[in-house]
């Protein structure tokens, strides 16, 4: 089971000042469930139900995902649907991005957003 995980949603939820009680209450789920994915009894939750735990802690849905090596279902979605896109992520993955050349990326994407819609 992946304990990683489990200990950083431990960490996060008592970071937001929560009781895997008040998480359970939030999200819809057993605190018993919360209790063995924090400690690593279970395997971390779906995409959807990671991404609705951290609406409820305030922090962001990606950093979670990641250690789960999951992505929301939108995303999968996009990515099993359009070959062009797969084409740009096996791009994007043999280039090594540092963090600044994601950031500009980001702001590329964003600027061309805008751009369309005008």
């Amino acid at each position: 089971m992946d304990a990683s995980f489990g200990a950083a949603l431990r960490e996060r939820r008592r970071a937001a000042g929560l009781s895997q009680r008040d998480l359970a209450e939030r999200t819809g789920l057993d605190f018993s469930y919360i209790s063995k994915v924090e400690n690593g009894r279970v395997p971390p939750p779906a995409a959807d139900t990671i991404v609705s735990m951290c609406n409820v802690l305030g922090v962001p849905a990606e950093e979670m995902l990641a250690l789960t090596g999951k992505i929301p279902s939108e995303v999968q979605q996009t990515i099993s649907t359009s070959k062009v896109a797969q084409e740009f992520l096996r791009h994007v993955q043999q280039m090594g991005l540092t963090d600044d050349e994601w950031g500009r990326i980001t702001k590329s994407l964003k600027s061309l957003r805008k751009t369309k819609s005008k």
